[in-house]
């Protein structure tokens, strides 16, 4: 795969095209047709809990929040092959993937409501709590992999980061070392076009994103991130190749962000009603369900399903927003392991004033 698809070449990896029509058979991954109604009722309820979070977040019951819109193939597809014992090192775009490794709504939105107990992730194996700063988290996932590499376990890293991410130092040093050390990593760059406002052919000048594994000796890979089929045969290939011991894979996921950066972001500045038309025909979602359709593997009542998602969606976040008092202590304690001395005199200089605050009402 990796050869046929050399970044050089620029060549997309596509199984499916945007009617549902599998236009490379041979390509097609082996996959239960139970496993594709899996997938597309996994894409669908991550898109309406990310709407809902969206209305949430207008309603003013939650902070700041990055929509997953219009991205779901790609977390779908690698929650779908993450083994429990697989390590997740997400971004702030990977809702779906969170949810397939155990991570609750509730505690997403705990998170986005501002509560350290939604990074906690208590029946979630070998997760990373979300990460904004841009590409910080790359560094941690080749520590991983080396320290998996060196104990000799079988287990594999998925990396996930954004186009703006591949500017960042970390994203060179990350794929650098994991590349010298030969370790079970999967950098999956989901390349939405825009960092914030900025397009893509302002990051770089490079013909893609894939290509730039070859200054790091690592072998790349260029996929229709909306495509649920290709995504799950890229990763899947890719978690053969690296298991294997042969070093990490670079996947550039190609998909549009259907909605703004974050809630506090405006996408209409910074691009035209053409270009989102144009990218609305690639939606990962309506195409899995035209390709359902072709196949009569589809036969639930769409409506009614959603309704059901909503309702579960809804009963969480009411949870997460009676979840009670923020303990003051959690404002120090998730940094270290065992408090620091500095941060215990801030602690004890807050509570101070804080009750000298209520001295004064």
């Amino acid at each position: 795969m990796f050869s046929e698809y050399d970044p050089k070449d620029d060549k997309l990896y596509q199984i499916m095209d945007n009617n549902g029509k599998v236009i490379k058979p041979k390509e097609m991954p082996e996959i239960e047709k139970d496993d594709i109604v899996k997938a597309y009722k996994n894409m669908l309820f991550s898109r309406t809990a990310d709407l809902m979070a969206v209305s949430y977040q207008r309603q003013g019951r939650m902070f700041t929040y990055p929509p997953n819109n219009g991205q779901e193939a790609i977390s779908v597809a690698a929650g779908l092959l993450m083994r429990e014992n697989d390590w997740l090192v997400p971004a702030f775009r990977e809702l779906a993937a969170w949810l397939a490794k155990g991570v609750t709504l509730k505690e997403v939105f705990l998170y986005y409501i501002g509560y350290e107990e939604g990074n906690t992730f208590r029946n979630a194996k070998n997760v990373l709590p979300f990460c904004v700063p841009i590409s910080s988290q790359l560094p941690h996932a080749a520590g991983i992999g080396y320290s998996i590499k060196f104990q000799g376990k079988d287990e594999v890293v998925f990396a996930f980061v954004g186009d703006g991410g591949t500017s960042e130092g970390d994203f060179s040093e990350a794929l650098n070392f994991a590349a010298v050390w030969k370790v079970p990593v999967i950098f999956i760059v989901q390349n939405n076009q825009y960092a914030i406002s900025v397009p893509v052919k302002r990051q770089t000048n490079s013909i893609n994103l894939a290509i730039k594994s070859y200054a790091f000796g690592l072998k790349g890979i260029k996929v229709d991130g909306n495509d649920f089929f290709a995504m799950y045969s890229a990763i899947k290939n890719a978690m053969d190749y690296t298991r294997e011991g042969n070093g990490p894979v670079l996947i550039e996921a190609l998909t549009y962000r259907k909605g703004a950066h974050t809630t506090s972001d405006d996408p209409s500045i910074y691009r035209t009603k053409e270009e989102e038309e144009k990218w609305e025909k690639t939606d990962p979602i309506k195409r899995l369900k035209k390709y359902m359709d072709s196949k009569k593997l589809w036969n639930e009542d769409e409506e009614k399903l959603i309704e059901q998602f909503k309702n579960e969606i809804d009963r969480q976040f009411t949870e997460a927003e009676n979840f009670g008092a923020y303990p003051l202590e959690d404002v120090f304690k998730f940094t270290h392991v065992e408090m620091p001395e500095e941060l215990k005199r801030q602690k004890m200089e807050y509570e101070k004033f804080l009750q000298w605050k209520e001295v004064r009402k």
